[in-house]
């Protein structure tokens, strides 16, 4: 028994000392959060205890180029509920569905919720949101934001694009130079205690936010008006599909009017337009993601005659052609076991190029074609810029669709040579067309000029660099003079006006499969025929009746040059009468 005792106090000893060494690491574990780790602790703390909710910064404009606004801001509120500091949950029910025009049962449902925060509506007019904040309703919060805003409407719908719901460009320039125009959002911190209830008497700890910078483009709005009005008659008088027109500078790609009619409503960008109202629920993302298409830069189609501009600039810098030589054309030509014919099925007979030009006629351009050869053609086709995307700043630009060059024999030559059988964009065409009248030398087209803070501090000014010279200057003049001569009694001479130098071409192509009866009519005309300011294409898809460009497109030109030119500046040539007497 005695030999028992020391065991017991040796084994009462060494659970002592554990117990001793277990406390000492406790005591110095605690030490060290406390002391070492106190930073990180109390941060974690403060952490839990502060809500954070996000400020939307307002968003950059997008001014025209004389400054007018064409996409603003307007002050919105967003409704939220903190379900842990509702009082009177019944109240809130009934005044937020009430102000907010928002079904019982769906406001119902937010409110009891059980998070941080829940979102009732953003959007809301603020005047509505000053209604509910002046109801001084426990657990409701109103916060002030932005939403985007339109003073124009639909004007340049599918140009200047529209924001989502988080303030986010989705299409067109918003999409395109989103970080020039957003800013960074703010923040609101709002002290808690552990049930999250705000501890009064405590300030809110704001980070305002930073607004986006202002985006100044080469579009002018008052060109813009006379082209959409432009567009919009001859959509209604000919019955037709669509309409685009382009307005540009030639000599450095500023792009001063693009309208793809109908638009659409800016500040209701989800509602569909007439055209598209009879149709499923299936088909409503695809209805308007068809109705924002920008039909000038994301669609391609046959351009049909206006290319014969560049067959002939083609010709005429290779040598294969002058303006003098004679063609016979019987209103067909033969080209392998393929006959095809001229739109002047009685033929037009004996004619220079020039006249062939004026005339608009299939079988010389078949032969200016043919004598360039299917090396040579391809050869200009990439020189000129054709087979790259002009790189225009809007987003989702469409590729030329053309043939493989292996798969090119003569009837494919042929019908390429008068603008058949392969697709470019309208933008492609007036910017090829725009190199080949203003000295040969290709320039990048593009709306972006310049950034501008809120203060209307310049912040930067957008460089583009001319391309490569494609074209000689003594060709690029030939093509200026025949071009002035196809409107000045030629088969765009709808397009003259007296007193102005107007140089162009009508085109009319029948769309695939061919048979239906469905045309796209075309005409693109410059001035000063001389000296290139301005370069217009007019497109009206699928009109009914009558669908020669000569006849409906040129005239659409014609009255758009008679109201910007004189905006512009281009005065009349001055006749010399004494000359005439």
């Amino acid at each position: 028994m005695q030999k028992t005792k020391p065991f017991h106090r040796r084994k009462i000893l060494l659970i002592f000392a554990v117990c001793m060494l277990a406390l000492v690491f406790l005591i110095g574990r605690l030490a060290y959060l406390m002391i070492g780790k106190s930073e990180y602790y109390s941060s974690l703390a403060e952490d839990l205890h502060e809500r954070e909710r996000s400020i939307k910064a307002a968003r950059g404009r997008i001014l025209d180029r004389n400054g007018t606004v064409l996409a603003d801001n307007r002050t919105v509120c967003t409704v939220s509920v903190i379900h842990s500091q509702i009082t009177d949950a019944e109240t809130v029910i009934e005044v937020l569905s009430e102000a907010l025009d928002m079904d019982e049962e769906t406001v119902r449902t937010r409110v009891e919720t059980v998070s941080s925060m829940e979102r009732i509506r953003s959007n809301v007019d603020k005047e509505t949101g000053d209604l509910i904040r002046s109801y001084g309703l426990d657990g409701v919060k109103v916060d002030e934001d932005y939403k985007r805003y339109y003073p124009f409407g639909s004007m340049a719908s599918k140009v200047l694009g529209f924001t989502g719901a988080d303030n986010q460009g989705i299409i067109g320039l918003e999409v395109r130079y989103e970080e020039v125009l957003s800013g960074t959002p703010g923040t609101i911190l709002t002290l808690t205690d552990a049930r999250g209830i705000e501890i009064e008497d405590t300030a809110e700890t704001r980070v305002e936010p930073v607004a986006g910078n202002d985006l100044v483009i080469s579009l002018d709005y008052n060109i813009q008006q006379y082209v959409e009005q432009a567009a919009y008659n001859v959509l209604e008088e000919k019955q037709a599909e669509s309409v685009s027109i382009i307005v540009m500078n030639p000599q450095n790609g500023e792009i001063y009017a693009m309208t793809n009619v109908p638009e659409f409503d800016l500040n209701d960008p989800y509602t569909l337009t007439e055209m598209y109202l009879e149709i499923t629920d299936e088909e409503l993302q695809d209805a308007r993601n068809q109705m924002w298409r920008n039909g000038c830069i994301n669609d391609t189609y046959e351009p049909g005659s206006t290319f014969k501009i560049i067959t002939a600039a083609a010709g005429l810098e290779e040598g294969v052609v002058t303006l003098n030589d004679t063609f016979y054309c019987p209103g067909y030509k033969i080209v392998d076991d393929r006959r095809i014919r001229c739109h002047k099925t009685a033929g037009h007979g004996s004619e220079t190029f020039l006249e062939a030009a004026q005339n608009s006629c299939n079988p010389v351009f078949i032969e200016v074609g043919l004598r360039l050869g299917v090396d040579n053609y391809f050869q200009y086709f990439d020189q000129f810029g054709l087979n790259d995307k002009t790189g225009i700043d809007l987003p989702g630009e469409a590729a030329t669709i053309m043939h493989q060059k292996e798969n090119v024999g003569p009837v494919e030559l042929a019908t390429i040579s008068f603008g058949q059988s392969f697709q470019i964009t309208p933008i492609q065409l007036i910017t090829t067309v725009s190199a080949i009248i203003n000295g040969g030398t290709r320039v990048p087209p593009h709306f972006g000029v310049s950034v501008k803070s809120e203060d209307d501090t310049l912040l930067e000014v957008f460089q583009y660099d001319k391309g490569e010279q494609i074209l000689s200057e003594e060709t690029s003049g030939t093509m200026r003079y025949l071009l002035e001569q196809v409107v000045d009694g030629g088969s765009g001479k709808n397009a003259y006006i007296e007193g102005y130098r107007i140089g162009g071409k009508t085109a009319t192509s029948e769309t695939l499969p061919r048979g239906q009866g469905k045309y796209i009519s075309s005409f693109i005309g410059f001035a000063p025929a001389d000296d290139p300011q301005v370069i217009c294409l007019c497109v009206i898809n699928h009109p009914q009746g009558t669908y020669y460009g000569g006849t409906i497109a040129a005239p659409v030109v014609k009255e758009i040059f008679e109201n910007i030119l004189p905006y512009l500046g281009i005065e009349k040539t001055e006749v010399d009468e004494s000359a005439e007497e």
